[in-house]
């Protein structure tokens, strides 16, 4: 079997800064440092915080031809545009909505080459190594035959396989990024002041969250409809966010929010 799957991400939000200041600009917004993908060689995870440092969006940012494009959901691409240009004022920065003109493939490998018109970017998107091919609208590619199409129930146990959050699921307006894990990939605690980083910087110094999301592995036997949270001594420990819809030989495979203090949780049927 291929080590590697071809993942149809469709048409995301797709917003171009565009100037002199849009660098400065967005590392102010974002809590990833921006300047680590200005070599176009890379796509990086970014979390757009509120005040109190609370997740507003997830995003992914990468560079064209000079200037920052940053890729959200679709289906809330005004909402991102206004967040980020909220606090655009004197900056000669120049914003632009390249929505629907580029599609997005994921591969979870390396690939050398791409087909020409094909921006090509490495990111791991999906825990490991991977490629992004950015495809022009009305460009037609040939695929790598060897990399399979990985989607709807393969593709969702493969994302909880590998501990990714989804939106909607781990992820939700108004948690705090490092409940999610995305300290360790979003968020850069060297390039300085953005909105939410006071927050964001007293958590790692504290060293602790109320919850943390965690990846777990239980019975595949197990009634999926009726599995509950608990700790060692049989109590509540959070909440199951995400249940792998196929089993991995004789476990299945899961993702959840444990509650502080809630030693050695584990899943298991409810009565």
């Amino acid at each position: 079997m291929s080590r590697i799957h071809r993942i149809h991400l469709g048409r995301p939000a797709l917003l171009e800064f565009r100037g002199p200041d849009a660098f400065r600009f967005l590392n102010g917004q974002l809590t990833q440092d921006v300047r680590r993908v200005s070599d176009g060689k890379i796509t990086l995870p970014s979390c757009v915080t509120d005040a109190k440092g609370k997740l507003q969006f997830r995003v992914w940012i990468t560079t064209r031809d000079g200037a920052l494009i940053v890729e959200g959901p679709a289906e809330r691409c005004e909402e991102l545009e206004a967040r980020l240009t909220r606090y655009l004022i004197a900056d000669d920065v120049e914003v632009s909505d390249l929505t629907n003109k580029w599609s997005l493939v994921h591969f979870t490998g390396i690939l050398e080459t791409a087909p020409e018109g094909v921006l090509v970017r490495a990111s791991h998107r999906f825990g490991i190594p991977g490629t992004d091919w950015w495809i022009p609208a009305g460009l037609e590619v040939s695929f790598p035959e060897d990399a399979n199409v990985l989607e709807g129930d393969a593709l969702e146990a493969f994302r909880i396989a590998h501990a990714i959050p989804a939106w909607g699921k781990e992820l939700t307006e108004g948690i705090l990024p490092p409940e999610a894990g995305l300290d360790a990939t979003d968020i850069s605690y060297q390039k300085g002041c953005y909105i939410g980083q006071e927050v964001i910087s007293r958590i790692k110094s504290a060293g602790k969250v109320n919850r943390k999301l965690v990846h777990l592995t239980f019975d595949a036997t197990l009634p999926i409809d009726r599995l509950t949270l608990v700790d060692a001594n049989g109590d509540p420990a959070g909440e199951i966010t995400s249940i792998s819809p196929l089993s991995d030989g004789s476990h299945r495979h899961a993702l959840a929010y444990v509650k502080r203090g809630a030693e050695g949780a584990h899943i298991l049927a409810a009565d």
